[in-house]
């Protein structure tokens, strides 16, 4: 794609500032990126996601334009990787969900959004019930713990952590990329356009865009790394509660990641004792070997989020960007919001963005 002006400032270094920063220079342009933090990504959401990539799972919290970017970013992620400096876990096995029997009638409530949502957007490859012996046929290490669940083709994962360094590492082999750590910077900080000034800044700051975008809020999610030699499953799992959804997804090493509870609130205090319990107990529910796991982290993060629970992509100035409210499907998003923000820097519109029902303003 090629960019009607040659310099940026992204101000951000999590996931869409990563993915902004490497897309921006492979394109020509000289890019500088602003963090207010260290290259670790310590203090990114990003780093503490799950890194699934479930749009029809997803639909249970989620209206049907998420879905519709999830979909999109399923078929953008694998060309994102291909061309980063390291590789990247990622997989396209699918989605198991299962409930207990106390549980079922919201199992029956999830299966009828789930099925109006692929009534929605066809192009998701439809449900599948399950018995006993096809979870057993999927997830042999199940056997016969659950009498009944829903497997949901196609969906994927990634490894969020790897993917945050790789994209590091692509950065700092591109010629046109310069990296600013401990460095924090808002808008007001540049003249975009002006004498010695970059052609456009580009927010991608999550809550550090706050004091900039009133709305914003977090909502925070605790999240449980362990490592489980003794466990085996191909593909993240879900299980139905009467709270907010629970997944465990595998990643490579024995690791898996459990989460997510959500709360209203920004606090970023260490994990609740409730909500290290529910966590642990459903890994356990599904497969007893958890007991005897070794819990890596108990991670706790907010996630940026705006009043409708929707991205959006606003220009509030002339050259100023504002990318942000990613909630809780950063990784299942963003190939379609970078997409969307690269053409509304090329072509000025923006018309992908609309086609997801993203909220935009695009009147560069």
């Amino acid at each position: 794609m090629s960019l009607p002006f040659q310099s940026a400032v992204v101000l951000g270094a999590g996931l869409m500032g990563r993915l902004l920063a490497v897309t921006l220079a492979r394109a020509g342009c000289k890019v500088a990126l602003f963090e207010a933090g260290s290259a670790d990504a310590e203090g990114a959401a990003a780093r503490v996601a799950a890194a699934m990539l479930a749009p029809l799972a997803e639909s249970a919290v989620a209206p049907v334009s998420v879905v519709r970017m999830g979909q999109h970013a399923l078929g953008r992620w694998p060309e994102l990787l291909a061309s980063l400096a390291q590789p990247v876990f990622f997989q396209r096995e699918g989605t198991l969900v299962l409930w207990h029997r106390q549980d079922a009638a919201e199992a029956s409530r999830l299966a009828r959004v789930l099925a109006n949502t692929g009534a929605q957007v066809p192009e998701l490859t439809p449900m599948q019930t399950l018995d006993a012996a096809a979870i057993a046929t999927l997830e042999p290490s199940l056997g016969q713990r659950f009498a009944q669940g829903l497997f949901l083709p196609g969906e994927g994962q990634l490894d969020n952590r790897a993917l945050l360094a790789s994209l590091l590492a692509t950065l700092q082999a591109s010629a046109n990329v310069s990296l600013h750590w401990q460095s924090p910077r808002a808008p007001a900080d540049f003249s975009p356009g002006t004498p010695g000034q970059p052609d456009w800044v580009i927010d991608c700051r999550g809550l550090g865009a706050k004091p900039q975008w009133n709305a914003l809020r977090g909502v925070r999610g605790e999240v449980i790394r362990v490592h489980a030699p003794d466990v085996t499953l191909q593909r993240p799992t879900r299980l139905v509660h009467p709270r907010y959804p629970l997944y465990i997804a595998p990643k490579p090493g024995n690791l898996f990641v459990i989460g997510a509870t959500e709360i209203e609130s920004d606090d970023m205090s260490p994990a609740s004792v409730r909500s290290t319990l529910e966590l642990l107990s459903a890994a356990y529910a599904v497969h007893s070997s958890f007991a005897e796991a070794r819990i890596v982290e108990i991670a706790v993060q907010c996630r940026p989020t705006l009043p409708d629970n929707l991205p959006a992509i606003r220009q509030v100035q002339p050259r100023v960007l504002q990318v942000n409210g990613l909630y809780r499907h950063g990784f299942m998003i963003a190939p379609a919001l970078l997409d969307a923000t690269m053409e509304l820097l090329a072509h000025g519109h923006a018309a992908l963005a609309r086609s997801f029902g993203m909220a935009t303003s695009d009147n560069a």
